[in-house]
């Protein structure tokens, strides 16, 4: 190669000397070696950069091309070499924090507790050696605030698609988040009130993971469809367009993101609470409720057009609060299966009574198992 560059500069530059022609070629090399070694470095097989990640659930991306994670359960995967590898995360707000959870070689671990608004790294270690699969999912939900993945780093890491599965979108509350599920790092009545949330453990997540399709929570703490827990706004039918499900949210979701396969919506709990006992409440009024379901319900299917819905009562009515949402849902059903008479009927899944052990009168995360294990039948006729 020298001595064809060498004939090219006698050629083309006929008063340097020879000598000189080898060392500024010599030169050039060195730098040359040192450029490319630079390129490789930058893509180092080692760290993976988060515009690299294929998440599943409601996320966005920053300018710098971090990956924000916005809904319960909104997950991501990747392989690795050796026995740890860092996941750099943060948050908005410098005096929070939230909670990621994750699976190892397919085996559920813990949650990680993540604070403040600088990336900072989360080890996952202590493995054997070899290739580990890691799957990192949001523990908390849309509420909560979202949290931040800049890189990860890792021996020989390689990012994971999402399996081409059936999907199932679960739209509802609390119960749906896994709120208040999980009181083994802070008790009930301790700390704040995200503290105890577990998605991963959630009915939805474990349905799934049982019928082997993914998910997506759409789900909301303390929300109905006419009215909320304690408040009368804003309810499901205004936040769900919103990414971030919240009123004033400046982003819509782009609903072409995913075809799910089911839609399946839980809502009705909080629109006959009792409320808070401070703010006034007048009672459940069913015709304003199943004119609210009815419309709720035409939002979605026009969202997905293709998608099975079925509409789930709720665990935690007993008495004639259940069977008066038990009716509500039939009149949905009836009023919807009339307005698209072409389409797969409404499916319908009610509940037994539950005695909830979690925190806030919630089911914790062995509840959850028991709703899972309740709503196989009806999900698998419809898959």
């Amino acid at each position: 190669m020298i001595e064809i560059l060498l004939q090219w500069m006698k050629t083309n530059c006929p008063g340097i000397s020879k000598g000189y022609k080898i060392s500024f070629l010599k030169t050039a090399f060195v730098f040359f070696f040192l450029f490319v070694q630079t390129i490789s470095f930058a893509h180092s097989k080692d760290t993976l950069a988060a515009s690299a990640l294929h998440p599943l659930g409601r996320y966005a991306w920053t300018p710098e091309g971090n990956l924000e994670l916005i809904s319960s359960g909104v997950h991501f995967g990747f392989n690795f070499l050796g026995t740890e590898c860092k996941i750099y995360t943060a948050l908005s707000d410098p005096r929070a924090h939230s909670y990621l959870q994750y699976t190892i070689d397919g085996i559920y671990q813990k949650r990680i507790r993540i604070s403040g608004n600088r990336f900072q790294p989360i080890v996952v270690g202590g493995l054997s050696k070899g290739t580990h699969t890691l799957w990192i999912y949001k523990a908390t939900e849309a509420a909560t605030g979202p949290i931040f993945i800049q890189k990860i780093a890792g021996g020989n890491i390689q990012t994971l698609k999402i399996p081409p599965k059936p999907l199932i979108e679960f739209i509802g509350n609390s119960i749906t988040c896994g709120a208040a599920a999980d009181p083994s790092d802070i008790p009930c009545g301790m700390g704040e009130y995200h503290d105890q949330h577990n998605a991963y453990m959630a009915y939805g997540p474990r349905l799934a993971r049982a019928l082997d399709v993914n998910f997506i929570l759409s789900s909301v703490s303390g929300i109905g469809i006419y009215r909320n827990w304690n408040s009368l706004a804003p309810v499901m039918p205004q936040v769900y367009e919103k990414t971030d499900f919240q009123v004033n949210g400046v982003r819509n979701w782009d609903f072409k993101t995913y075809r799910p396969r089911i839609v399946s919506i839980a809502l009705g709990t909080n629109d006959f609470s009792d409320g808070d006992h401070v703010q006034a409440r007048l009672p459940f009024d069913s015709t304003v409720f199943v004119s609210g379901y009815i419309q709720f319900v035409k939002l979605v299917k026009s969202k997905y057009p293709q998608a099975r819905i079925i509409l789930l009562s709720s665990p935690m009515l007993n008495g004639a609060k259940r069977e008066k949402l038990q009716n509500c849902l039939k009149a949905v059903k009836c009023n919807t299966d009339k307005a698209f008479p072409s389409s797969k009927p409404v499916a319908l899944f009610f509940f037994e009574p539950m005695q909830a052990r979690g925190c806030g009168g919630h089911p914790n995360v062995e509840d959850h198992a028991i709703l899972a294990r309740q709503l196989m039948p009806a999900f698998q006729k419809l898959l």
